[in-house]
């Protein structure tokens, strides 16, 4: 099996591109970085993982791109399967830039769906879609593939413009397109502009003797968290289904930006509270304050469970960066 993961680079393509390779595949990976700095070998091997210099195949591609350039890409390539996981997720970056935003994770997607109808409509597609598209104030929880999407910032609304296109070419074109909605979902290959990652990082600092303090927002706000790795292997059990659809991937339980960090610090034996500032412009007029995934569909039709639980989640994440931190020291030094 040949399979092509836009995005390649992110975090949930290198899961992905591991999760692939492992099981037989071969992987084709777009990314808009120089080829020869796509992956870190260290921050592979920190999240566990192999190094994929040298095991997926590059192309250098924009997630901005014509349907011209996807379809040249697919006409090279050749995939059976095509995971779209390119996109500008950090949502702060598209209140900033909504134009942006909307060309990566919106219009992009609809000129790749294109791209596939015209060159091969047999190719199988996954669609990362996003919690995001429920809003600020979701009509119900936790939320299904039923539960009505009223996204209220850019990337929220390019995802579900995205998501209705995936569902539009399912539907009138014949593709087999389906979206995964995924919630929250993190790793030690989280960049580290996003909170859960900007914590653990912090920890690895401290632990380290650094004397800092740790910055947040609202620390009430709840989100249903997940491992980056059992996502992935939700995507690909997706592909391998008789027919297409759209799924909710989550793990069904919420937990605050307080748990989070007191866990994160509990992890080196220090009290969160001794390290940790509460800074008002963090806050973000539109923000969402509470999210949790229904995904039993997943589990009934796919049989995806999540493997990982958040504690476990937290534990990972800050071990790696203490590992990171003692190694960076440890060349300083």
């Amino acid at each position: 099996m040949r399979a092509l993961v836009t995005g390649v680079s992110g975090q949930d393509g290198c899961y992905l591109a591991d999760f692939l390779l492992g099981v037989g595949y071969e992987v084709h990976g777009t990314t808009r970085r120089p080829i020869g700095e796509c992956f870190c070998s260290q921050d592979l091997r920190a999240a566990g993982l192999r190094d994929l210099t040298g095991a997926v195949c590059l192309h250098q591609v924009d997630d901005r791109a014509e349907v011209a350039a996807f379809r040249r890409l697919l006409e090279v390539v050749q995939p059976e399967e095509l995971y779209n996981l390119s996109a500008q997720t950090f949502v702060p970056a598209g209140n900033a830039d909504p134009v942006s935003v909307g060309e990566s994770a919106g219009l992009s997607v609809a000129r790749l769906l294109e791209a596939v109808r015209l060159v091969d409509p047999r190719i199988r597609v996954f669609q990362a879609s996003s919690s995001a598209m429920y809003g600020g104030d979701p009509t119900e929880e936790p939320q299904n593939e039923r539960t009505a999407l009223r996204p209220n910032q850019p990337y929220g609304i390019a995802k579900t413009y995205a998501h209705f296109m995936t569902g539009y070419y399912r539907e009138q074109h014949g593709l087999f397109a389906g979206a995964g909605i995924l919630f929250n979902h993190e790793s030690p290959l989280r960049p580290e502009r996003f909170v859960t990652r900007k914590i653990t990082a912090a920890v690895a600092r401290i632990a380290r003797g650094e004397k800092i303090r740790l910055l947040l927002g609202n620390l009430d706000a709840q989100r249903d968290w997940g491992f980056a790795g059992d996502y992935v292997q939700a995507m690909h059990q997706m592909l391998r289904q008789p027919t297409p659809g759209d799924f909710v991937i989550a793990t069904g339980r919420k937990h605050s930006v307080r748990e989070f960090a007191e866990l994160a610090f509990a992890r080196i034996g220090l009290n969160w509270r001794d390290h940790v500032d509460f800074e008002p412009s963090l806050l973000r007029p539109s923000d969402v304050r509470s999210l949790c995934g229904d995904a039993a569909q997943a589990r009934e039709t796919l049989g995806w469970t999540t493997r990982v639980s958040f504690e476990n989640l937290v534990a990972m994440m800050v071990d790696a960066d203490v590992e990171r931190a003692g190694r960076a020291q440890h060349y300083k030094t």
